[in-house]
């Protein structure tokens, strides 16, 4: 198992067991309409996460194919360190998502649990078979930018840091969502 399996199974683990009970108009439920709800919280997740399996899969088909800034120690370092502080959970700075990442639309079912839930599984395995990749310091461009690269094992802390971020987040709309449930009983 590799070290981020553990994390994804708590972050998994956390969605499910703070948000299983809610009912449909609850997962969808904003304080405000610039705020994402809670299932559009899970669906950027899996949006933005889903758009990395291109680019392991070409790690693994030894295909990929970086600009010449992933060859700058410096680029790659600095791109990586600014993109993991900017996730950072405690980071309370509201962030613009590229327009890939942002969520589908904002009337989700309950199947975004189970999507999430599967997704979360598939995001496990897609990083077993490239885990081995970052003892070689591997370096990858952002899908939302070629230009922005760092390397992998960088790359893999900041999709379950941004996890985190967004459970977080969505958490947060939990509670203003009990808060006004309770000024209206």
């Amino acid at each position: 198992m590799n070290r981020w399996d553990e994390e994804i199974d708590k972050i998994t683990g956390r969605f499910l067991n703070s948000f299983s009970i809610l009912s449909k108009k609850e997962l969808n439920w904003k304080p405000a309409p610039e705020v994402w709800s809670i299932a559009q919280n899970m669906d950027h997740l899996i949006n933005l996460n889903e758009t990395y399996f291109p680019v392991f899969a070409d790690l693994k088909s030894g295909t990929t194919n970086l600009p010449f800034i992933a060859k700058i120690g410096l680029a790659v370092n600095f791109f990586g360190k600014m993109i993991l502080k900017s996730v950072q959970p405690e980071n309370r700075k509201k962030m613009k998502t590229f327009s890939i990442w942002e969520p589908g639309h904002s009337d989700f079912d309950k199947g975004i649990l189970d999507r999430f839930e599967e997704h979360q599984n598939r995001l496990k395995q897609e990083i077993s078979e490239i885990a081995d990749k970052t003892r070689e310091n591997v370096v990858i461009s952002s899908p939302a930018n070629k230009n922005i690269v760092y390397k992998l094992e960088t790359a893999l802390d900041i999709l379950v840091t941004h996890e985190k971020r967004h459970y977080r987040q969505a958490n947060e709309v939990y509670q203003l969502l009990k808060a006004s449930e309770n000024k209206v009983s």
